[in-house]
């Protein structure tokens, strides 16, 4: 798609950058690369530096040591694309912000942890506000009808909606992530994205993250790993036994530690926290995090599969899914001031996603291919998991739902769960 044809699709992120920059001198945006985040913070900058250009890179780099306010001169807001490659940006912006007082000055843009974190040696904190970019719900791509939002059912308003995502549409998004520049694509030049992205993590960016030459044939096999065990609460040492029971190779659980590691900082993977509520008996909550990537297409890229054949194993299909849906809920979550979780006790009570706000209210989600049977399944989940809760302590549920692939209608049940398509969701 060339630059004259180009049109910006908004992002939800979008009021949140413009109202963090009416409080704070600086904001960061984090995420993972090619998530949108440059072309998001061009929507509101006045000035840009790209500190990675490969013509300015290196001036860029000895620039922050000895004289880091060249850098930061120019119209406000200005952006500093890929901050992290001079990481003394940080302490500099930091000091302007000291010096010059007022808001929105700066927007930092980063896809990665820097490689020494101690070079920024002040938190920021009061000055910064910080964001998280993902790749794009079905919402912003425009594959979401978004009639039902999510700040609607947290109010307890009238539920109607429709999705239009049938099994061949709902396998192919997967596939395709939520990656802005691969929206328009045609198709099949779509799908080789994510094949693209997970070849350059193995290749450059995992050695590039913190100058740590590592292995591309074990990256390469502990991601195969994660993408067989995405959804679940395996332990490293569990992945570790995995790669060598699948591959010739084995990886030691310190490798996976380190490795794992690696792609946080990439904002490759992004594991889910456990939620731990008040319970009306003595059961233990177990506090392993789930796993997942940052994009389902990530996975499915990782294990080299594509939508015909999430349709050939609908089994494999709902793992997938239930990524997909994660990856959605956690950009509507956070446009309310909310956070997703899952729970899961020693006795197995488990719940896919709790979505818990900041004042407190909370809602419990299982999330569910489709199917009267499946659903049936997440309802009496739902039901099992909301019986261990101590609502006297705290609250009932706003809602309760069952997120669906590819049930076409939204409706409030007679139990009073939810049956909610992630085609017709928005936040």
């Amino acid at each position: 798609m060339d630059e004259e044809s180009f049109s910006y699709r908004p992002r939800i992120v979008d009021s949140a950058l413009k109202r963090k920059l009416r409080g704070k001198g600086a904001v960061l945006i984090e995420g993972p690369k090619w998530c949108g985040k440059t072309t998001t913070a061009e929507q509101v900058s006045k000035s840009t530096l790209s500190v990675d250009d490969p013509s300015t890179v290196n001036t860029n780099k000895i620039l922050s040591e000895i004289d880091p306010e060249r850098l930061l001169t120019g119209d406000h807001p200005r952006l500093l694309d890929e901050w992290q490659v001079a990481p003394k940006l940080w302490d500099a912006v930091r000091h302007h912000v000291d010096r010059h007082k007022g808001h929105g000055q700066f927007i930092l843009t980063g896809s990665s942890v820097p490689a020494d974190i101690s070079e920024t040696i002040h938190s920021g904190t009061g000055r910064f506000g910080w964001l998280v970019m993902r790749p794009m719900s079905l919402y912003e791509s425009g594959d979401s009808t978004g009639d039902v939002s999510l700040a609607s059912l947290f109010e307890s308003q009238p539920i109607s909606g429709c999705s239009n995502l049938d099994l061949d549409r709902l396998t192919f998004l997967i596939c395709r992530g939520g990656w802005p520049e691969s929206v328009d694509m045609d198709d099949d030049v779509a799908l080789d994205q994510a094949f693209d992205y997970i070849d350059a993590v193995i290749r450059n960016d995992m050695s590039r993250v913190d100058n740590i030459r590592r292995d591309p044939q074990k990256v390469r096999m502990l991601l195969r790993s994660y993408a067989r065990n995405q959804g679940t609460q395996i332990s490293q040492a569990s992945i570790s036994a995995d790669i060598s029971s699948n591959d010739t190779e084995g990886v030691s659980e310190e490798t996976v530690s380190e490795y794992l590691q690696a792609l946080r900082k990439l904002y490759v993977i992004e594991d889910m926290k456990a939620w731990n509520p008040n319970l009306r008996s003595k059961t233990a909550i177990r506090t392993s995090d789930t796993r997942y990537f940052v994009d389902p297409s990530l996975a499915a890229a990782s294990l080299r599969i594509g939508p015909q054949d999430l349709i050939n194993n609908l089994n494999t299909t709902g793992f997938f899914f239930e990524a997909l849906a994660v990856r959605d809920l956690r950009v509507y979550a956070e446009s309310l001031d909310g956070d997703v979780y899952h729970y899961k006790d020693n006795l197995d009570n488990e719940c896919d996603v709790v979505i818990h706000l900041r004042d407190g209210r909370y809602a419990l989600l299982e999330v569910k291919l489709g199917g009267e049977r499946l659903i049936d399944e997440g309802v009496r989940t739902l039901k099992d998991v909301l019986r261990r809760i101590d609502t006297d302590k705290m609250g009932k549920p706003a809602f309760m739902a069952i997120i669906t692939g590819t049930e076409r209608y939204a409706y409030r049940r007679d139990d009073g769960i939810i049956i909610l398509p992630l085609g017709a969701l928005k936040n």
